[in-house]
């Protein structure tokens, strides 16, 4: 499937279209209502804490790279990097 800006979106069973979805309610002060509070809260506490990047995976990684046990390909990476700066992302 393709996505084209300024095209008609298909609709597709069972998936409500963005029109029809509601945001959450919100309190007087602007708090998220207590379900969404009680249930989210210590997950996103939890998030905070983990480290931006992973430390440990990115030395994984690293180490396999350089033992020739993952494959690299310098042109699709140069390719990808020029398509990514193309996309104006």
């Amino acid at each position: 499937m393709k996505v084209v800006p300024g095209s008609a979106a298909t609709a597709v069973a069972g998936i409500a279209p963005a029109t029809e979805i509601r945001t959450p309610a919100k309190n007087v002060a602007g708090n998220t209502t207590k379900l969404q509070s009680a249930v989210l809260q210590p997950a996103m506490a939890a998030m905070r804490e983990l480290p931006d990047i992973d430390q440990e995976k990115v030395a994984s990684l690293k180490a396999a790279l350089e033992r020739g046990e993952l494959p690299f390909d310098p042109a699709k990476l140069a390719a990808l990097i020029e398509r990514y700066h193309r996309s104006g992302t």
